[in-house]
C-alpha cells in the first residue's frame, strides 16, 4: 500500500516567471506525478532495494528517508530525476553549467537568430561588496542608477542594430552574434538532474552569498517544483542541510 500519494498539482508543464524576461518550466519528472509511487517513496524503496510501490507505512518510510539524508546515504536520492527548460541570461548559464552533474542541451546562436529586446535589464544596480571580491552588497540608488539603466538599454539597442545589420549583409549568424552584449543575452536550454545533485545545486545557489540572478532560479526550483514533488525530502533537506548552514 502506498501511504505517500503522488502530488495532486500538475507539476509537469508548469512555468514560473523569473527575473525580467526569464522563466523556468518543468518538462518531466521521474517518477511521474501520475505514478502510483511518489518520488519520496521511490527513494525509500531504492534504499530497501525493494519492489516499487511497497511501503512499510508512512511513519517508517519517512523515518528511513530522514535517516538517509541525515547520514548522507545519498545514492537512493539519485532515483528521482527532474528535467527543466530554462530561459535565463548568459550570466546565469555560465554559473549553472559549472554543475557538471547536470545534463544540458542549450540553444545555439549559430542556428537560431536572437530577438530584439531579449536582454536582461536588472531592476536595481548592486554595489560591490567591500570585503568579498566576488559578491555584491547594497544598492545604487537615485539618479546614478536610473542613468545606468538608460545607458544599458541604449547599449543593447545599438548592439542588436549592428547584429541585424551584419545579418542583412550576409554575415553568418555565428559571427554576427559577436555584436550582441554577451553576458546579458537570454538563452534557452534543457537541463536534467537527479534529486541528490539537485540538492547540492540548491544548497550552493540558494545561499545568501550566491549571485542574485542564479539565486532566484534556484529558489523557484525549490519552492515551485522540488517541495511539491518531494515533500519529505524537502523537509529533511531544510532540516539537515539548509538550516544546518
Amino acid at each position: 500500500m502506498n501511504n505517500n500519494p503522488p502530488p495532486t498539482s500538475p507539476l509537469i508543464g508548469q512555468r514560473v516567471d523569473v527575473l525580467d524576461k526569464g522563466w523556468l518550466e518543468l518538462l518531466d519528472l521521474m517518477p511521474h506525478p501520475d505514478s502510483a509511487v511518489s518520488g519520496d517513496l521511490a527513494i525509500v524503496n531504492a534504499a530497501r532495494v525493494s519492489f516499487m510501490g511497497e511501503s512499510k507505512g508512512e511513519e517508517r518510510d519517512k523515518k528511513l528517508l530522514f535517516y538517509l539524508l541525515r547520514h548522507r546515504h545519498t545514492s537512493p536520492f539519485e532515483m528521482v530525476e527532474f528535467k527543466f527548460r530554462v530561459h535565463a541570461p548568459l550570466v546565469v548559464w555560465w554559473q549553472w553549467a559549472r554543475h557538471r552533474t547536470w545534463s544540458f542541451n542549450a540553444q545555439s546562436g549559430r542556428y537560431t537568430p536572437f530577438r530584439e529586446g531579449d536582454f536582461y535589464v536588472p531592476e536595481v544596480w548592486r554595489r560591490q561588496s567591500a570585503d568579498n571580491k566576488q559578491a555584491s552588497e547594497g544598492e545604487l540608488e537615485g539618479p546614478d542608477g536610473e542613468a545606468l539603466t538608460r545607458e544599458l538599454v541604449a547599449h543593447y539597442a545599438e548592439g542588436y542594430r549592428l547584429y541585424e545589420e551584419a545579418l542583412a549583409k550576409g554575415v553568418a549568424r555565428e559571427m554576427a552574434r559577436l555584436f550582441l552584449p554577451g553576458f546579458a543575452v537570454y538563452y534557452t536550454w534543457v537541463a536534467k538532474v537527479d534529486a541528490h545533485n539537485l540538492m547540492h545545486f540548491l544548497s550552493l545557489r540558494m545561499a545568501p552569498d550566491a549571485q542574485y540572478e542564479i539565486r532566484v532560479y534556484a529558489q523557484a526550483i525549490f519552492t515551485r517544483f522540488f517541495k511539491p514533488a518531494l515533500p519529505w525530502t524537502a523537509e529533511a533537506f531544510e532540516q539537515y542541510v539548509l538550516n544546518a548552514k
